[in-house]
């Protein structure tokens, strides 16, 4: 160091008797002078030249990472992989366009009622007591998030005040719940800085953060009719905790107009049940209930599957998973529509026949390899045996030998696919109309018929058949209530005749209403005759009126039609040529990830480590150095019994790197390795420590158990 570095650390230049003192002292201890080294290039030497990187450039190259890979070995065109991308995000934002508006009828009718509630309780009208919304959410946790939210806009947009949501987490004690409080009803409106600034701009003198006449202030200032405090997680509030904020609430409602929503997953008799007696007489309200979530995630599924325009479907397997996962636990619409979208954007990234969906022109393909990938696919197999049972055996060559040809089939078939597909929904949705005027008891939702529907057993299944069985028992004015539906549902079809052709019968016969057939109950006799000393009871027909007989012919017409809808329509999905390219039953991808096994991926990475390592050295016993310690460690973990000798399984891991090194292997780097994986095995809690014998650890898991 230089002396003016010297001079400017010591100071030295200022007074010299402390400079004197100072260097005595420097003799009597040791004295050490820290001085970094300079950032930067020596002098003289020139900075490196830094390459321009245009914003056109960046955006290119952002775009094209966005998309998906290429397909078919590689050789896809990226034209193609562009194409892929673009209308699977077309194809779910109309989706997810469709799912918004479900949420939002969903929604539509408890926040019309909890607005009305906030907007036109007070304190006069609850006698005194802070006007509470009791808000019982079930299974349908996220549907609270949604309403606060649209509750927030509601009274933000007609500057009537807002919505202060706190969570347990946030309220750990008075305080800090009304500093959490204030906080968030000011940076509601006037955000983070508006926040600060407000703190900072009042006169006076200064008020801490949790004192309620800050929220006073701010409530003067904008005017606020109602501040809503909503408690999202209501049942995991202290309830002493509770008591004091309700009663510091109350004392305020002179000033502050206060509005309490309690989300509740349980019922407000057990939630009641937990609050102390004096917090319940500070409360007053009413209680709002909020649809079940499997009503919303049935009318998805209905609504993504039935569109009138819909492209793409997921098959059997991937519906049963989805409903599988969706009654072994509470799981939200927002939540069954993200695992929906992850099959759909599956389909679309590892399917190079999904650019078919998107309208490709012919030109963009490459039509060796995407030809090749089609004679590949088993319903192309299944389509030319078809034709060659047929006699079109010309055709199943042309199909074979010119690329040309089979694109043209392909897209015709695709196109030709979809449509029946839409007719199946559509049939599907006939069965349910219907299925809701003839079954007494439970009702069948749309996901169950649609299973049955996608694997080719409804028009054959016993729920059909008692359906028509039902359907030929209904009474004039009943049948006139499903038939009203039908027409909308079933194009085509002669229903429109037929429903003509009792509106007339129903006209005619106006003073003879309701109108049964012979297959009705009412319709028939029983009769009792006496046979040696012996009665028997014999069920017989009536004799019906004119009018019942005409009425009963077009009853069969329509079952018999119907049953032709539905033995033309009701097809098996996978039997059609090209499926693949609009219909995704792949389950793998889809319950891999949303329902992963992490204990058998875990036993499995430690049985077998190489079977997720990326190495090219495959050791030749089955333990082995060149795994790695936790592999190692429990692998001879797994022979021992239920108490293990720490010592004798050092012992053993020491032998193998022994055995594997030669006897040249260090001692303490072992030791470490050997600490190391035990530490992760405790991690995984398969270990623990004995308190039997202090030398020994105690086995707490087993292999596959």
């Amino acid at each position: 160091m230089d002396s003016d570095g010297l001079g400017d650390v010591l100071d030295l230049s200022k007074d010299r008797s402390q400079n004197q003192e100072q260097r005595t002292d420097m003799k009597n201890k040791g004295v050490y002078i820290y001085q970094p080294a300079k950032s930067g290039k020596p002098s003289g030497e020139r900075p490196s030249k830094r390459r321009k990187v245009s914003s056109t450039n960046i955006t290119k190259e952002a775009s094209e990472t966005e998309g998906f890979v290429p397909l078919l070995n590689g050789d896809e065109n990226p034209e193609c992989v562009q194409l892929r991308y673009n209308t699977y995000k077309q194809l779910w934002a109309e989706q997810e366009d469709r799912i918004q508006v479900i949420l939002e009828d969903v929604d539509a009718g408890v926040l019309k009622d909890v607005s009305s509630f906030v907007r036109e309780t007070s304190p006069e009208t609850s006698n005194g007591c802070i006007p509470t919304a009791l808000v019982t959410v079930g299974s349908n946790v996220s549907s609270l998030s949604r309403l606060l939210s649209r509750l927030n806009d509601q009274l933000k947009s007609t500057n009537e005040g807002g919505v202060v949501v706190l969570e347990s987490g946030d309220a750990p004690n008075l305080k800090t719940s009304l500093k959490n409080i204030i906080r968030a009803a000011v940076t509601n409106t006037e955000g983070t800085d508006g926040y600060q600034r407000f703190l900072t701009d009042r006169t006076g003198p200064r008020i801490l953060g949790y004192d309620l006449d800050l929220l006073h202030d701010y409530v003067q200032r904008r005017g606020t009719k109602k501040l809503v405090l909503a408690l999202r997680d209501s049942e995991a509030f202290d309830p002493g905790l509770l008591t004091d904020l309700f009663s510091l609430f109350k004392s305020w409602l002179d000033r502050i107009p206060f509005t309490v929503l309690l989300g509740i997953s349980t019922s407000v008799e057990i939630f009641e049940g937990r609050l102390p007696r004096a917090c319940v007489a500070m409360l007053q309200g009413q209680h709002f209930e909020v649809q079940e979530a499997g009503n919303c995630v049935d009318r998805i599924y209905e609504a993504l599957q039935t569109s009138s325009d819909g492209k793409m479907w997921v098959g059997r397997n991937i519906t049963s998973t989805l409903f599988e996962k969706a009654s072994d636990y509470f799981q939200t619409p927002e939540a069954f529509s993200r695992m929906v979208k992850y099959a759909c954007m599956s389909h679309f990234f590892a399917n190079p026949l999904a650019v078919l969906l998107g309208n490709p022109d012919p030109s963009i393909l490459n039509q060796n390899r995407f030809c090749e990938a089609i004679r590949n696919l088993p319903s192309f197999r299944m389509f030319c045996e078809d034709l060659l049972e047929v006699g079109s055996a010309n055709e199943a060559r042309s199909m074979i030998e010119d690329d040309d040809y089979l694109l043209r089939a392909a897209f015709d078939h695709v196109n030709a696919g979809q449509e029946i597909m839409r007719r199946i929904f559509s049939a599907v949705l006939l069965i349910h109309t219907c299925l809701q005027h003839t079954q007494a008891s439970k009702k069948t939702p749309v996901s169950d018929i649609s299973v049955r529907a996608l694997s080719g057993e409804l028009s054959e299944s016993p729920l059909v058949e008692d359906m028509l069985t039902t359907l030929k028992t209904l009474d004039s004015e009943k049948l006139g209530d499903v038939l009203i539906t039908l027409p909308t549902l079933a194009e085509g079809s002669p229903l429109t005749d037929i429903q003509a052709d009792l509106k007339t019968l129903l006209e005619t016969n106006s003073d003879s209403l309701p109108l049964r057939s012979e297959y009705n109950v009412n319709s028939s006799v029983v009769k009792t005759t006496v046979v040696q000393q012996r009665v028997l009871l014999t069920k017989g027909k009536a004799n019906l009126r004119e009018q019942d007989i005409e009425y009963t012919r077009i009853i069969d017409r329509l079952v018999s039609a119907l049953q032709v809808h539905f033995a033309e329509t009701l097809i098996r999905p996978q039997e059609l040529f090209m499926h693949e390219a609009f219909l995704f039953d792949l389950r793998n991808p889809l319950k891999e990830t949303f329902t992963p096994r992490p204990r058998f991926a875990i036993e499995r990475a430690l049985t077998s480590p190489f079977d997720y390592l990326m190495s090219t050295i495959t050791p030749d016993a089955k333990i082995s150095a060149k795994q790695p310690a936790a592999a190692i460690l429990y692998q001879l973990y797994l022979e021992s019994g239920a108490l293990v000798n720490v010592h004798d399984l050092w012992q053993a891991f020491y032998g193998v790197y022994q055995r594997d090194e030669n006897n040249k292997c260090d001692d303490r780097v072992v030791m470490a390795l050997f600490y190391g994986a035990l530490s992760d095995l405790k991690m995984f809690g398969m270990v623990k420590n004995s308190r039997k014998k202090t030398d020994h650890l105690a086995k707490s898991s087993w292999m596959g158990m």
